[in-house]
């Protein structure tokens, strides 16, 4: 049967290419963007299959319209996608408050804000998926993507929570974990912290990094997207999946370096019983 999509962040990259393909998979798709005439390349492509509406994840009432669209235009959501988001480099000193708000109200409560207005309507039909859009910087960390990764680890901890309490019900979470894809990460949606020069010394390679990155990153959007769809229809999903091959290296890494740790000071950590 069929599925319904409701994703964000249509415009461009990971939200785009998963719009499309649904739609190559026969599926209908509730596109959504700040900026509905960005979609017109998603309707040429599904025709009576493709919706729009406007949606601004820090705007209650534009994710609630949103659903109100998808049920009244096609009767169901199957699957919701949290995909939009921007990225941010700054030392944590670097950046502002008002920054770290900003991006938080955008990739962390904007996210769960679409998740709770779809949740009630998943959990009644006992069925669906939300897929949130997370990253490799979900688990792993480096100087300068602190605002960014603490937004990501703070999705994918509530995300575990929310799979284990939907279970029950039918309906399942599949946190996405790509590396560094051919998306516009690294240019115009990527926000650029004051700069305090003493943090050259740890941050200025992100910074380099992320200055050239656009263009360069060696994944395929469209791959993703294709992946994605290949793991909802799966018996057996992960409740993570990674996806390049930067990913996969760094998460592995990453467990390694908590393993060890862990077995390092085991003695000491377990010694604290009355």
């Amino acid at each position: 049967m069929s599925r319904v999509w409701l994703i964000t962040g249509c415009s461009a990259g990971f939200g785009q290419q998963v719009a499309l393909a649904a739609l190559a998979a026969g599926d209908s798709v509730l596109a959504t963007a700040r900026r509905t005439e960005q979609l017109a390349g998603l309707v040429a492509a599904g025709g009576d299959r493709v919706r729009t509406a406007r949606l601004d994840v820090t705007e209650p009432a534009t994710i609630d319209a949103a659903v109100q669209v998808a049920l009244t235009e096609f009767g169901r959501i199957d699957v919701v996608v949290n995909n939009a988001g921007y990225g941010s480099v700054g030392a944590v000193e670097e950046l502002t408050m008002p920054e770290l708000r900003d991006l938080m109200e955008v990739m962390f409560f904007g996210a769960v804000a679409v998740t709770k207005a779809v949740v009630p309507h998943l959990r009644a039909q006992g069925s669906g998926a939300i897929v949130q859009m997370s990253s490799m910087g979900g688990q792993v960390t480096m100087p300068g993507f602190g605002a960014y990764c603490a937004a990501k680890f703070a999705l994918e901890g509530l995300s575990e929570a929310l799979a284990a309490e939907l279970a029950p019900f039918g309906v399942r979470v599949l946190i996405v974990e790509p590396g560094a894809f051919r998306t516009e990460f690294g240019g115009a949606r990527m926000h650029r912290s004051r700069e305090i020069d003493a943090y050259r010394v740890s941050t200025g390679g992100t910074r380099g990094a992320v200055d050239a990155m656009d263009g360069t990153q060696p994944g395929d959007p469209a791959k993703a997207a294709q992946a994605i769809l290949r793991v909802l229809d799966s018996d057996d999903p992960p409740l993570r999946l990674a996806l390049g091959k930067d990913a996969v290296h760094s998460i592995r890494e990453q467990h390694g370096r908590l393993r060890a740790d862990l077995e390092r000071w085991e003695e000491l950590s377990t010694a604290m019983d009355l």
